[in-house]
């Protein structure tokens, strides 16, 4: 999807991938994710010494980004979501589950700009 299009929706762009502009994009769009985005970052990467964890750190936030920034997406994620804890049917539970993964796999894929 280009930026025009998630402008013309209002969805601001992703922003370049890296913690300081993630962190910033969060703050300015999605601030109610910003303590916890604060706190993942001070207990596992701000005062280690190995930065293996930092492409798994990117990946978790990224992807909560991508879907925060878009409402629509996260209500229907959170929807989704809801639905699954109420289903009695395992396996109508098991399909509202999958299908909240989806979109946020899918909405995680996007790339800086879009």
């Amino acid at each position: 999807m280009s930026t025009a299009a998630h402008s013309a929706r209002g969805v601001p762009p992703m922003p370049e991938r890296n913690p300081k502009a993630l962190r910033a994009a969060i703050a300015q769009y999605a601030p109610q994710l910003l303590v916890d985005f604060d706190r993942h970052w001070r207990r596992d990467i701000a005062d280690a010494y190995d930065l293996a964890p930092v492409p798994a750190f990117m990946a978790r936030w990224w992807g909560e980004y991508a879907l925060a920034r878009d409402p629509r997406n996260e209500a229907t994620v959170h929807r989704l979501e809801d639905e699954a804890g109420q289903e009695p049917d395992y396996a109508r539970a098991k399909a509202l589950i999958e299908e909240a993964g989806r979109i946020r796999r899918t909405v995680a894929q996007v790339n800086p700009g879009q």
